[in-house]
């Protein structure tokens, strides 16, 4: 069997990450910006950014595996349903200034299957339990080339407005006058 080829920007990497990032690269092309240990591509396919990282964390759930490709999305999450999405899947990650929600695993199969659950949670279609049940049956399925609906897209609408939660301002103009106030007296 021929050595795979390996384009220019990953040829030094690890191989644990080194191959899911030639993947990204197989599948859009070129990324739009590029260091010594990440590449990014700006809206490839249906995502706001996938960011391919030198750097490889090892993930246990469903089955031992390493996260280098991070799949961003614009989402809005409730601060309430952060804890449950930390339950689900620690490589899940929710960003609430910023209104993203990003999955972050070895190919771009994994963190549609990741989101898709992420968001079955968010709306209550599915409990903590059973998207992680789901999750390793789909994945389960992968390998024994059975359907995996959930791999194959985004299955809802990402929410490109009005994503961001800029949160609830608690200190008034005058708050802030008052403690520089303050401050400039002591010191």
């Amino acid at each position: 069997m021929p050595e795979q080829k390996f384009s220019k920007y990953v040829q030094d990497w690890p191989e644990e990450s080194r191959e899911a990032a030639q993947l990204v690269i197989d599948q859009y092309g070129e990324p739009n910006e590029t260091t010594d240990s990440q590449l990014v591509w700006h809206r490839p396919g249906p995502w706001k950014r996938i960011v391919a990282s030198k750097t490889f964390y090892e993930h246990n759930f469903p089955a031992p595996h390493n996260d280098s490709v991070e799949s961003v999305i614009d989402y809005r999450v409730p601060p309430e349903k952060f804890s449950e999405l930390a339950a689900f899947d620690g490589s899940v990650i929710v960003e609430r200034t910023a209104g993203e929600v990003s999955a972050r695993c070895h190919d771009e199969q994994a963190n549609f299957l990741a989101l898709n659950l992420m968001h079955d949670i968010v709306t209550g279609a599915k409990s903590v339990d059973e998207a992680r049940a789901y999750y390793a049956k789909e994945f389960g399925d992968y390998r024994r080339k059975k359907p995996t609906p959930y791999m194959e897209k985004l299955r809802f609408n990402q929410q490109e407005r009005g994503a961001a939660d800029p949160d609830v301002r608690v200190l008034t103009d005058e708050d802030l006058a008052q403690a520089k106030r303050e401050g400039e007296q002591r010191g």
